[in-house]
C-alpha cells in the first residue's frame, strides 16, 4: 500500500492582500529551517520541507508579512481540508504573520 500524498500551497500576504511569497511542500527536499523547527517541535523525523515554511523561506519582505493562507489537494487534485501543523504553528508565529487561513 502506497502513502497518501498531498499537495500543500502556502501563500504569504501582506495587509493590502499583495502577493510576498508561495510555498509548496516537498517529499523529497529539507532545509535547516525546517530541520530547526521540527527539532524544536520535538518531530525531529519531520524534516522534509513544509509549504508554510517554504514560503517563509522565500519571503524577500516577511516583515510585510501579515496573513498566511494554506490549501491542500489530494493526488486526484480535489481540495481538502488543511491546517498548519505544530512545527509551522512555531515558524508563522515566530515570523509574526498575525493571521492563519486554512481550506
Amino acid at each position: 500500500m502506497t502513502k497518501k500524498r498531498f499537495s500543500i500551497t502556502a501563500s504569504i500576504y501582506d495587509k493590502r492582500g499583495r502577493l510576498l511569497s508561495k510555498g509548496k511542500n516537498s517529499y523529497t527536499k529539507t532545509h535547516p529551517v525546517q530541520k530547526y523547527y521540527a527539532a524544536e517541535a520535538g518531530l525531529p523525523q519531520k524534516q522534509f520541507l513544509h509549504a508554510e515554511i517554504h514560503a517563509i523561506i522565500k519571503c524577500k519582505f516577511i516583515k510585510k508579512a501579515h496573513k498566511i493562507v494554506v490549501h491542500r489537494y489530494t493526488q486526484s487534485n480535489d481540495p481538502a481540508t488543511a491546517k498548519p501543523c505544530k512545527i509551522c504553528m512555531k515558524a508563522i508565529k515566530d515570523a509574526g504573520i498575525r493571521y492563519i487561513e486554512h481550506t
